[in-house]
């Protein structure tokens, strides 16, 4: 799979490092880029086994693990971008290793299997009381 045109372009010359949270928004990892900073200073998105910084230059090559949603994404970059691109050009800007997929495929799958909780609305009366009554037994 080659690099398309425009992402390479804004990875040659022009930028020779991009911002991680930058990055991140642009690859489509976070809908915003407060988001990305957030993850980061939580020590969500690791560079290699280190925590870094929002602020921390990017490069081709570097190794990035991400975790969001209870999901593990582990990934090299291959191309860097500073501005938003559509779903299919961001895909293009990392690569996700094998073992990361294999394991977030098996853990997606093991959420599909479990039941989803059934919800009727909201509490009745008798609902209401009858949890008031569990809650209050402890």
């Amino acid at each position: 799979m080659s690099i398309p045109s425009r992402v390479a372009a804004s990875s040659s010359a022009e930028a020779v490092a991009v911002r991680v949270d930058k990055w991140l928004w642009a690859a489509r990892f976070f809908k915003t880029r407060g988001l990305a900073v957030e993850a980061i200073d939580k020590g969500h998105v690791r560079l290699g086994d280190e925590r870094i910084k929002p602020s921390r230059p990017l490069r081709v090559g570097d190794t990035l693990t991400v975790r969001k949603e209870g999901l593990t994404w582990t990934f090299t970059v291959r191309a860097l971008s500073d501005r938003r691109l559509s779903a299919p050009l961001a895909a293009e800007l990392y690569e996700e290793t094998a073992a990361s997929l294999a394991e977030r495929q098996t853990l997606l799958e093991q959420r599909r299997a479990q039941p989803s909780p059934h919800f009727t609305g909201r509490p009745t009366k008798r609902d209401r009381r009858a949890l008031e009554d569990f809650l209050s037994e402890a």
